[in-house]
């Protein structure tokens, strides 16, 4: 315990791996992360990815050597961990996504996201951006 907060390590953990799996696989285009971090039957929520780690793998080697990931706020409890992140360069815009990823033995097992294009902060009624990273002081 630090403070009032309690630190879960398991917790940590999780989202050390989450991290370490985007960052890999979409942002430094590695696919063998795919066998340290997705479990094999890897259950996938979003509707247009192919089913199971086979099915993530082949939509990232598919990706432009110019597309990029950009992690954010990053939040866990128990075996689930929330990664708010910009995706870039596969789309006209790029996407700010909220992924979900539930854990198992340290392995992603089960994914759920909410994608939507980014836009400007001019363009915004608050005038603030969608994409921050607080941990960095954004």
């Amino acid at each position: 315990m630090k403070g009032n907060i309690v630190i879960d390590e398991n917790v940590t953990k999780n989202k050390a791996i989450v991290l370490a799996a985007l960052t890999g696989a979409f942002a430094e285009h590695d696919l063998s992360v795919f066998d340290r971090y997705w479990a094999k039957d890897y259950i996938q929520h979003n509707t247009f990815i192919p089913p199971f780690r086979e099915g993530l793998r082949n939509l990232a080697a598919q990706l432009p050597a110019d597309s990029n990931y950009e992690p954010g706020m990053i939040v866990g409890e128990g075996d689930y961990v929330v990664i708010h992140g910009r995706y870039s360069g596969h789309q006209p815009v790029p996407q700010i996504i909220v992924d979900i990823f539930r854990l198992k033995d340290g392995l992603l097992v089960e994914h759920w996201d909410v994608i939507q294009n980014e836009m400007s902060p001019s363009l915004t009624k608050s005038g603030n951006a969608q994409f921050t990273n607080p941990q960095q002081g954004d």
